[in-house]
């Protein structure tokens, strides 16, 4: 009885009066006391939702969630540890014998994988937001999670405060995942946006977003499609129980796309996105990065800005849908923070890829095509390109002829064919647009973009 009186005891005092909740399950257990790596935007981020909601969040973990130690090169001013130590050695934080769990938020390769590693030897479970890290080395390092018996954890590695990983893992796991396809890269997905609702130049849209801060100043990892495709090979190992294949994905950026391209995609009825997606194919996984043409009324092409949505198809529920903040101080931490519940009421499993799936080449891609001819002013010409295409048994489900232009380079009139294809194989494709460069009617190199519906087909 007295033992029973003082863990109501117990839980009444870690419960705060603003937070409406009854006795706080499981208080009276010791904390989880967590080590933090990095002292940057989502560190901070991680600190000041675990500070400002210490008795919710112990509710939800059913024991407090603890933050004793934060490491980092160097202290900002600005920082706030909500009486956390502070340390600039990193290497001694994770091999501190008294911290139950290491957050990384580091980022980057190295130290942060050596780091990582070094925790998860030490029989410490890691969260991370570290896209690339786990896209990269996420195999070796969940295998060093298994031998020692603790979790890797990385929920904020891929869409910020979107729980589509737990989604795939948890709530999806009745479900054979046949494909998904996300808009999963804000930067990009921000100067899409500003070229199809503004009319501006890539680079004009570019300089925009660097200068509302939504692109760095070395934008390549973002608007060349390697962002995406971390995040993508994320994506695709969890919903296809299978290892990551990151080196494995083709990857295109949005560099070449065109106020042209935009102009003549809404009139065709698309919109155009850059994509990651991932389906099943006889051969493996065809998972890819590259803009595409997506159709107006489908909810990736209605995901304007920055935010993002991943879209899922599964055998059970059909199709479901995730939109929200990809990126951002407080959506990322929150995601940190949900790992971190998580592994203090320990029902986080650990990850058992089951199946050999690897991604096929390019070449095996099979859906629509946009094409942008640019063509001599001469009879005939349409019907070439027809001929061309037929020899590779590709039709043309929709086409736009205009009217003539001038060259600005060479002066001469020139004539716009800009087509869509049913769906063909990307190997006949190229195959096709090698000979269509041959003619000596078209003149220049053809644009394409591929077409893509997002349905199980």
């Amino acid at each position: 009885m007295e033992k029973s009186a003082q863990n109501t005891a117990d839980h009444q005092s870690a419960r705060g009066p603003e937070d409406g909740y009854g006795p706080v399950l499981g208080s009276a257990l010791a904390p989880l006391r967590i080590g933090l790596l990095g002292l940057g935007t989502v560190a901070q981020g991680v600190l000041d939702i675990i500070g400002a909601q210490p008795a919710r969040l112990a509710a939800r973990a059913q024991r407090p969630l603890q933050v004793d130690a934060v490491a980092s090169r160097r202290l900002r001013e600005e920082a706030t540890l909500h009486g956390a130590r502070f340390s600039t050695d990193l290497e001694a934080l994770v091999a501190e014998p008294a911290l139950d769990l290491i957050v990384e938020c580091i980022g980057g390769i190295e130290p942060a994988r050596s780091l990582v590693a070094a925790a998860l030897t030490a029989g410490k479970s890691v969260v991370t937001a570290n896209k690339a890290l786990i896209a990269e080395h996420g195999n070796e390092l969940e295998a060093l999670a298994a031998q020692h018996d603790v979790r890797l954890a990385y929920e904020a590695a891929v869409a910020g405060g979107i729980p589509v990983l737990n989604a795939l893992t948890a709530g999806l796991s009745a479900n054979r995942i046949d494909w998904l396809a996300g808009i999963i890269n804000g930067t990009s997905n921000y100067i899409l946006t500003a070229m199809a609702q503004g009319g501006q130049s890539f680079a004009e849209a570019l300089a925009d977003a660097q200068r509302l801060g939504y692109a760095e100043a070395d934008p390549t990892f973002d608007v060349g499609g390697i962002d995406a495709a971390h995040k993508l090979a994320i994506l695709a190992a969890l919903a296809f129980d299978t290892q990551f294949a990151f080196a494995q994905l083709p990857v295109e950026g949005i560099e070449q796309v065109t106020p042209e391209d935009m102009d003549y995609a809404q009139q065709l009825g698309y919109v155009i996105k850059h994509v990651g997606l991932a389906r099943r194919h006889e051969q493996g996984l065809d998972a890819r990065v590259h803009p595409a043409l997506v159709p107006k009324e489908a909810l990736l092409a209605r995901t304007d800005g920055v935010t993002n949505a991943v879209v899922v198809g599964g055998d059970a529920v059909g199709i479901t849908a995730y939109v929200g903040p990809g990126a951002g101080r407080l959506p990322t931490a929150s995601a940190v923070v949900a790992d971190l519940v998580a592994l203090a009421r320990d029902v986080l499993p650990p990850r058992i890829a089951t199946e050999s799936l690897r991604p096929v080449g390019i070449e095996q891609a099979r859906c629509g095509y946009y094409l942008h001819l640019p063509c001599l002013d001469e009879p005939g010409v349409f019907a070439k390109v027809a001929t061309v295409l037929g020899a590779f048994d590709i039709s043309i489900d929709s086409v736009i002829q205009r009217e003539q232009a001038v060259d600005r380079a060479s002066g001469s009139p020139r004539v716009p064919v800009v087509l869509i294809t049913h769906r063909v194989a990307e190997a006949a494709l190229r195959q096709a647009v090698a000979e269509l460069e041959a003619l000596p009617a078209v003149v220049g190199t053809v644009r394409v973009i591929r077409v893509e519906q997002f349905d199980d087909r």
